[in-house]
């Protein structure tokens, strides 16, 4: 039986996209006006994003410095001058993207819907971020704790401690757990590894769940798919 709910937070519950590609098509354009390739910076800066924050979460480099390696990336493929502060830099662009912080339209009313349940929230990003984007989107005490590898001894997504952590800290077993999530290794089939049940999150609506898994395509299909559940 479901008694807890874990939701992913970035492309789950807040538009992390929209805010990332919005933050460094201005960063960019400040520093270089007219950039030739400035329609390009929001798809290169996504493609960085993944293998620089695994980098971290394996433990390979600091959270500041897989920053530094993005930016750097980003500039070497654009042809900019290497900023001489590469955290200066970041931190510039942090402050167009959290300006984008935006909830999804149909998160509050999916989690007002789930209130009956122990709800929390499961993301890979650093806790203090995080708990401030969960705030930023107004779903501070609503949505349960913000759980990340920082308060689950190190374990981040698609590692199955994770998902067993995050059901310990809801007082709940992985099978007593659902998670609602938009990345498919992280948020479907990772949770399976650990005995927990998911659900797809498919925003753009494109592509067939892998086997066994359901699919929505907007979070107002989670409550009555948890009810049938």
């Amino acid at each position: 039986m479901i008694k807890g709910i874990l939701f992913d937070l970035d492309g789950t519950l807040l538009d992390h996209r929209a805010a990332a590609d919005a933050g460094i098509t201005a960063w960019v354009s400040a520093r270089a006006p007219g950039h030739p390739r400035l329609g390009e910076a929001a798809g290169l800066w996504a493609a960085l994003e993944g293998p620089h924050l695994e980098a971290w979460q394996a433990g390979e480099c600091s959270w500041e410095e897989q920053r530094r390696r993005r930016m750097r990336a980003l500039c070497q493929e654009l042809a900019l001058e290497t900023p001489g502060d590469l955290d200066a830099a970041f931190a510039a662009f942090a402050a167009h993207y959290r300006d984008g912080w935006t909830a999804f339209p149909d998160a509050a009313d999916a989690v007002a819907a789930l209130g009956g349940f122990r709800l929390g929230v499961l993301t890979n990003g650093i806790q203090e971020m995080q708990e401030a984007k969960v705030r930023a989107i107004g779903l501070a005490g609503l949505v349960g704790p913000v759980l990340t590898g920082e308060v689950l001894d190190g374990c981040y997504k698609p590692v199955p401690a994770c998902y067993t952590g995050a059901a310990a800290a809801l007082g709940l077993t992985p099978g007593e757990v659902l998670l609602a999530g938009d990345d498919v290794d992280k948020d479907v089939t990772g949770p399976a590894t650990a005995g927990m049940r998911s659900v797809w999150l498919d925003r753009l609506g494109v592509e067939a769940a892998p086997p066994g898994f359901p699919r929505i395509t907007t979070l107002a299909e989670l409550p009555p798919l948890v009810g049938r559940a």
